[in-house]
């Protein structure tokens, strides 16, 4: 685990959000939110959130507070199933306390930017290091992934695997060994497509849908083609098989019950403007959506100002990022409250 300045009862953590690379879609069980597959992910700096918790003997109850509005109903559940297997973890008499929880994102939530995997990763190490659980990241892994799957890879951070399983030994998240380029010379230009999105109930219906096993026979080869081309530090096998694995994603998702679409005129004008670039340009360049209109646009540093001017002449706005690191826990002074 990172560094332990200890606070007894209080502590901050800081994560970044993630981009899929090979997305899971479904749950085999959805209390204990264990994936029907593994799923592999990039997390996104300087994009972040940061969470303080505090267990408080004084407070009448649980009070879960993000970007300043107190959360309720499913938000608050999810957050609270967090809490809850922290305490179940937890010896210290002090966890069984009320827990104050306050979390801020810097970048837009709700729209296809990962932001609850950010949230519920720095949740989970923060209420592990007030708990005093002497855990490592992939140990906390775990408790972040029963507020969202996505979320355990956001602990771990970079390139990081979700592995599936039935129980907590196999189903935890790992940061995956790739070459020195795909951390430093990779670039995400993001498209911001400000459509609100749900996620939790799409994975809920996927097994409805007439693609979900056609999805479920091949995305195991995507998960070794990509595990394969990120070893190699392949740019365009990474970003190829990832982009593949959006378009394949989506047809699972708008094929359910709910006949869900995400993508509005500004995502697939987008995509357009990538395959201009990448197709007449020669511009290494490679699009990829998770559940939401927003698009993440992959390219190399070299590149990043040409394809952050033509995506923004889709109209949009656009911000550049780059690979993250893990979730880590930050000094008393950097504390929300």
């Amino acid at each position: 685990m990172a560094s332990r300045p200890l606070y007894g009862m209080k502590a901050t953590a800081k994560a970044h959000p993630i981009q899929g690379l090979v997305k899971y879609h479904g749950m085999r069980n959805s209390e204990r939110r264990y994936p029907y597959h593994d799923s592999i992910s990039l997390c996104t700096a300087p994009s972040h959130t940061k969470t303080t918790v505090e267990f408080d003997g004084s407070l009448d109850g649980d009070v879960f507070v993000i970007d300043g509005d107190r959360v309720e109903g499913r938000g608050a559940e999810r957050i609270q199933s967090v809490v809850d297997e922290v305490r179940e973890r937890a010896t210290a008499d002090y966890a069984a306390d009320p827990v104050r929880l306050e979390s801020e994102n810097d970048f837009p939530s709700n729209v296809g930017l990962g932001s609850s995997a950010s949230g519920f990763a720095a949740a989970a190490l923060a209420l592990a290091e007030a708990a005093d659980l002497d855990y490592t990241l992939p140990d906390v892994s775990t408790i972040a992934r029963l507020g969202s799957a996505s979320a355990a890879r956001a602990v771990t951070g970079a390139y990081s695997d979700l592995y599936t399983g039935g129980n907590d030994a196999d189903c935890r998240s790992e940061r995956l060994d790739v070459a020195d380029d795909l951390e430093e010379d990779v670039r995400i230009v993001i498209g911001l497509v400000p459509a609100y999105k749900e996620t939790e109930q799409a994975h809920k219906e996927a097994e409805e849908s007439h693609m979900f096993e056609a999805r479920m026979a091949h995305v195991h080869d995507q998960l070794v083609e990509m595990k394969d081309a990120l070893r190699a530090g392949d740019f365009d096998r990474v970003f190829e098989t990832a982009e593949k694995d959006s378009l394949s994603l989506a047809a699972t998702t708008m094929t359910g019950p709910a006949a869900w679409v995400y993508w509005q005129p500004e995502t697939l004008e987008i995509f357009n403007t990538v395959r201009d670039l990448r197709n007449h340009e020669g511009i290494p360049v490679y699009f990829s959506t998770d559940t939401g209109a927003t698009v993440y646009v992959n390219t190399k540093a070299e590149h990043a100002d040409e394809v952050e001017a033509a995506v923004a002449e889709t109209g949009v706005d656009t911000m550049v990022w780059k690979p993250g690191g893990p979730a880590r826990v930050l000094d008393d002074a950097d504390a929300l409250f």
